[in-house]
């Protein structure tokens, strides 16, 4: 019992002894790391600097794309026929109402001559029928006369105004007949006049281009077969997809720059002339078309475009370089150069557009020179270097380069 009590008390003392340890090495660790504090608190950090900056700035989206021929037409022809010869090719500018294939028209040759054959017929059966009803015109005139007299009976009277309502009904068929000739050759003409395919359109440009044959010469084809199809290229629809977040900035007219692998460094002009009212639901996305002037058709359909839209723009905006903005407790800001030019001060700001390396921000106190290096040693009022020009110190707002 007495050795149990005995190691007891040298336990508790040894605990003692240990907690009387750890005191003294926690204060002096305190106090080692005061000191450091200090000597950080005291000890300046170097720092790089920019102007903070007046002046306009834009936000601008780039979409992909590709280009459109805003009209398509396929020439075909409206009869069946033997292809005597194709006038263009794949490429080639067609002019608007151009014939461009020539069909076999024997055959509607021979309609043509057939059609005025009838036409010969028909006036003559017409000069007949003229000639048969004068004569039975006249014998009608002489019954009159007689059966005033009473010189001749009734149904020879009768018989002699049948015959002449005969032969006025035959003039009239005969008119017929002259008609219906001579509307068989105009649709004979007509139809021969379909031997020669022509490229006619409605609105647009008076010149477009070929974009594909699909026929050859010496080739049988029936009526509305495909021969080419035929675009327009100047203008060009570009055609891109934007999301909802864009959508609502996108108006119609407004200004857009284009550029293609095809022509690296050359840029073209083009100006929003359709938006969709809805959107796809597969991609949440909606169709923006663009009208592009190709006066020298350097854009052709189907060229991937990279399009830029300026969505929005300030004249006035207080500027800094995006590698000044920095966070502290969650929220965004950036230290300003004090007036004395060694320390600086912190600046809750609220972000806006963002240009590149160059981004808007809102906030008080924004003047002067801001940390765009060392910032995440710093804190507020800490005291800085900043090496090599002194100038620097100068708190005069710089005014940005206007486009």
């Amino acid at each position: 019992m007495k050795r149990v009590r005995k190691n007891f008390v040298v336990t508790v003392l040894l605990l003692g002894a240990a907690a009387a340890l750890g005191l003294m090495i926690s204060s002096r660790l305190q106090e080692q790391s005061g000191k450091a504090g200090a000597r950080q608190a005291s000890r300046s950090v170097p720092v790089e600097v920019a102007p903070i900056q007046r002046g306009p700035i834009e936000l601008h989206r780039t979409f992909s794309g590709t280009l459109e021929s805003p009209a398509r037409l396929v020439v075909a022809p409206k009869i069946s026929g033997r292809i005597e010869g194709l006038n263009v090719d794949l490429g080639d500018t067609v002019r608007r109402g151009q014939v461009v294939a020539e069909l076999d028209d024997d055959e509607y040759v021979q309609a043509i001559i057939l059609a005025k054959a009838d036409i010969e017929v028909a006036k003559a059966n017409l000069v007949e029928a003229k000639s048969a009803l004068e004569i039975a015109a006249r014998k009608l005139k002489r019954f009159e006369m007689l059966r005033e007299r009473r010189a001749t009976s009734d149904s020879e009277f009768d018989l002699a105004e049948a015959d002449h309502l005969g032969k006025l009904a035959r003039l009239e068929v005969s008119k017929a007949q002259l008609t219906r000739a001579e509307a068989s050759l105009e649709t004979a003409k007509i139809r021969i006049g379909y031997t020669k395919v022509t490229a006619g359109w409605t609105g647009g440009d008076d010149y477009r281009v070929v974009a594909d044959r699909y026929v050859n010469e010496g080739e049988t084809v029936s009526a509305n077969t495909p021969l080419f199809s035929i675009v327009e290229v100047d203008p060009i629809i570009g055609v891109i997809f934007v999301t909802e977040k864009d959508y609502i900035h996108l108006k119609r007219g407004q200004a857009a720059t284009l550029t293609t692998d095809a022509y690296p460094g050359k840029q073209f002009q083009g100006r929003i002339s359709r938006i969709a009212p809805v959107f796809r639901t597969t991609t949440r996305q909606a169709k923006i078309e663009l009208t592009i002037n190709n006066p020298q058709q350097r854009l052709k359909p189907g060229m991937f475009i990279r399009a830029t839209v300026v969505l929005d723009r300030i004249a006035d905006a207080t500027i800094v370089p995006g590698q000044a903005l920095t966070t502290r407790d969650d929220k965004d800001g950036i230290f300003v150069v004090n007036d004395d030019g060694q320390s600086v001060a912190w600046r809750e700001v609220k972000v806006g557009i963002r240009e590149g390396n160059r981004v808007q921000v809102e906030g008080e106190g924004l003047s002067g020179y801001v940390v765009t290096l060392g910032q995440q040693l710093v804190e507020d009022g800490s005291k800085i270097t900043i090496p090599g020009d002194s100038s620097k110190t100068d708190s005069t707002p710089k005014e940005a380069p206007r486009k």
